[in-house]
């Protein structure tokens, strides 16, 4: 009888520390500290590849404010030509409901991304957020439309509704030009540009609008930000490119 009790006790011990195991594995902790750090401070991780040598992208849109193939693919292509990710650049979109929350204050953005962000930087991968939102920013005006803010070192938002209506709108613009003008701009701020976290190799920094460029029709001139402007500043549906000043800053923080 001993010896069945014993039997049947070490047993029980097996399955118990089974399922203590598996409790511990689904506990799991995600650090998502280096993904919660000031915009421009990621600069040198997202361009080089000294620290991480491939790049996630999630992009969470409302349904109805899903970015075009077309604006995926430019977005990717731009990121291939501007960085140094050897491991690969990937890109996953998923639709969630509508937070009723538009027009949008930048915390209720934020609180967007703790509600929907999954993707994390974890080994030598960097995860970068980008919500399609259903709506506009709330210090909108008559004379300035927002399209994009990034608020965060590897975080942005893209205003979808100012966006398609900017599209919609205008004669010869097409809606992927717009969103890849807005998603490449955004990201240069990410990489730090224009003297926001990346240090200038000339001094190029607008005047009158810190963190843009002073070249005229550079990819990070202040106008390519705002709705009205941009709509003047494209030519021929063609999307802005980063000048010469631009790209020295990003060569220089091990960029392409």
């Amino acid at each position: 009888m001993k010896i069945k009790n014993s039997l049947l006790f070490f047993v029980f011990l097996l399955i118990f520390i089974g399922c203590s195991k598996d409790e511990v594995n689904d506990s799991t902790v995600i650090d998502k500290s280096a993904n919660l750090k000031t915009l421009g401070s990621s600069g040198n991780d997202l361009v080089s590849d000294e620290k991480f040598t491939s790049l996630k992208i999630e992009i969470v849109y409302v349904t109805g404010f899903q970015p075009t193939q077309t604006t995926l693919n430019n977005l990717k292509i731009f990121l291939e030509n501007r960085t140094f990710k050897p491991d690969g650049i990937s890109i996953t979109t998923r639709a969630v409901p509508s937070s009723n929350k538009a027009p949008f204050s930048i915390n209720e953005i934020v609180q967007i991304e703790a509600d929907e962000r999954t993707a994390y930087n974890a080994g030598d991968e960097i995860a970068v957020f980008i919500y399609f939102a259903d709506g506009s920013n709330e210090n909108d005006t008559n004379s300035r439309t927002v399209l994009g803010t990034s608020f965060r070192n590897t975080s942005m938002v893209i205003y979808g509704q100012p966006i398609q209506i900017l599209a919609n709108h205008t004669n010869n613009l097409e809606r992927s030009t717009v969103e890849s003008t807005v998603l490449n701009h955004e990201f240069g701020h990410l990489f730090g540009l224009v003297n926001m976290g990346t240090p200038m190799q000339t001094n190029h920094e607008d005047g009158e609008s810190n963190g843009h460029c002073s070249v005229t029709n550079c990819l990070m001139a202040a106008s390519f930000r705002f709705g009205g402007s941009m709509m003047n500043a494209i030519d021929n549906n063609t999307i802005p490119v980063l000048d010469d000043l631009c790209v020295a800053d990003l060569q220089a923080k091990g960029g392409r």
